[in-house]
């Protein structure tokens, strides 16, 4: 099997984060300057075997598209371009910051730690993940 990869598309920084070949598990990776992912993207793929990239698709709670929505859909479409024979998907993001935040106070982290907006990026992407992967494992994606 191959690798899933997630994105939490943000202006200044994006989280990263991948299962393992058999997509069991789901791993933050890193936080990156969004104006470097295309290049990282393109040179992680070269690397490992994906099959899917999944992009945080943020969502008002009104069900509407969000202000970043403009943004993440060029990289959206140009991921497409890039990728022919992957799957490039989208999936709600909502809340993940949130739960990002709860999953930091719940681990113990102190508030320095919990200050640290890459560390939150990244997981919030792989809570992204994780929910894709859920959703898709009980047949909802």
């Amino acid at each position: 099997m191959a690798r899933i990869l997630a994105i939490d598309y943000g202006q200044k920084r994006t989280g990263l984060a991948a299962t393992d070949n058999l997509q069991m598990i789901a791993n933050g990776i890193t936080t990156i300057e969004t104006k470097n992912l295309e290049a990282w993207i393109l040179d992680y793929v070269s690397k490992e075997d994906v099959c899917t990239i999944v992009m945080g698709k943020p969502t008002q709670l009104n069900g509407e598209a969000s202000e970043n929505m403009r943004r993440i859909e060029p990289f959206f479409n140009r991921l497409k371009k890039l990728f022919p024979d992957k799957e490039i998907v989208y999936y709600d993001e909502r809340f993940t910051s949130v739960l990002a935040h709860q999953a930091m106070l719940t681990s113990g982290l102190g508030k320095k730690a919990r200050q640290n907006k890459g560390l939150v990026d990244q997981i919030s992407a792989t809570i992204i993940l994780q929910d894709y992967m859920e959703s898709r494992n009980n047949g909802i994606v």
